[in-house]
């Protein structure tokens, strides 16, 4: 029994008997097949990011020589092939072709899910493999490693607990992990990036277990020689969920967190992203409610004992405005100055609220106190 051959576009991933096969890639040893002609031109512009600069260049590019980069960060192209997720794993239904169409239709009745003590169950398990998945990741941070080489570590850990990476083709998001440096606010894709002593990362891990899926993230130090406004932004950003999370119990306002939390970024003199939020989770990967991190938002809801959603506040050093990158995807601070973020997956409890996603005695990283 031979095994089954998908097609590579992003926007396809049907199965395929085709022979069609990528040129480019058969010269550096890949082999990426395609329906059809027009299937492979369809997926080209997101193909070629696995593509090398010329067939006697193979050292790492930047794919937009004319974009105007705020900060001293730089994508390092090309790309590794996406990672294969067996048959016989659960997957969400845009790991084929890109749309979470089950997402979408939720959307529309935008109503913020209750769960029943079964599906927490499911989702406290799933919370936990986020954990864990994590926690090994973040273990592995050092100076010399590459994002990609993360990449490979959390989809490989979320493959061994028999679940699937939610990042993975999500709206062709083209990785398992979001990886953001420095100045990346989020959505920073895995590359051939070399991390340096100093930097800082997030990790943003998700994971799709049991028809549920987990959502956690934290920055992390890059070494030991950390500039004291790096510490300060990334110290800040960790006590702002801190502080949201205390809010959280049945009868508080979604809109009231980030009151709370802009209240302390301000006072360390830092800014609060406001692109983008929080989240409802579980069933789906993103639903209702939609949490704004900034202070006087309008959101709506009230909190009541079964629902589940993430708080993950963006807290940069500079300005809070973001700028895009042209892969769609990799946000950045629109001065250059470094962001950091944090989350956890939350469940109101009937008292107060349970974080599903908490760190443990083992896990890496954790506060450093700020130099003065």
């Amino acid at each position: 029994m031979t095994d089954k051959v998908y097609c590579a576009g992003l926007q396809c991933g049907k199965e395929t008997d085709s022979g069609l096969k990528c040129p480019i890639c058969l010269k550096n040893g890949i082999t990426q097949v395609f329906c059809d002609e027009t299937c492979y031109k369809n997926n080209y512009k997101s193909h070629k990011a696995i593509h090398y600069k010329s067939d006697d260049d193979h050292s790492p590019y930047d794919p937009f020589p004319k974009f105007k980069y705020a900060g001293g960060l730089r994508p390092h192209y090309p790309l590794t092939p996406k990672r294969e997720v067996p048959a016989d794993i659960e997957k969400p239904d845009w790991a084929a072709n890109g749309l979470p169409i089950s997402e979408q239709r939720n959307d529309r009745a935008s109503a913020i899910p209750v769960y029943k003590k079964d599906e927490i169950k499911k989702i406290r398990k799933a919370c936990m493999l986020g954990r864990e998945v994590l926690d090994i990741a973040a273990a592995a941070i050092k100076p010399g490693i590459t994002t990609d080489e993360l990449d490979e570590i959390v989809h490989n850990e979320t493959i061994k607990r028999n679940s699937y990476p939610s990042p993975l083709n999500y709206y062709n998001f083209p990785k398992s992990l979001c990886t953001s440096v420095n100045e990346t606010i989020c959505h920073g894709i895995p590359d051939k990036t070399v991390l340096k002593e100093g930097d800082i990362v997030n990790l943003d891990v998700s994971l799709y277990y049991d028809g549920f899926h987990a959502d956690l993230n934290e920055t992390y130090y890059v070494g030991e020689n950390i500039d004291k406004e790096v510490i300060n932004t990334v110290e800040t950003a960790r006590e702002c969920l801190k502080t949201a999370i205390k809010q959280c119990k049945p009868g508080t306002t979604f809109q009231c967190l980030g009151d709370f939390i802009e209240k302390h970024a301000t006072q360390n003199k830092t800014s609060v992203v406001r692109t983008y939020c929080g989240h409802g989770v579980g069933k789906f990967f993103h639903c209702q409610p939609s949490i704004p991190h900034y202070a006087n938002n309008r959101t709506p809801g009230v909190m009541k004992p079964g629902m589940v959603f993430t708080i993950e506040p963006m807290i940069n050093q500079g300005t809070w405005k973001d700028v895009t990158w042209p892969d769609d995807w990799t946000s950045t601070t629109q001065d250059g100055k470094v962001s950091a973020q944090f989350e956890h997956t939350l469940l109101v409890t009937e008292h107060g609220v349970e974080i599903l996603t908490a760190r443990n005695k083992k896990s890496a990283g954790g506060p450093r106190p700020r130099i003065k």
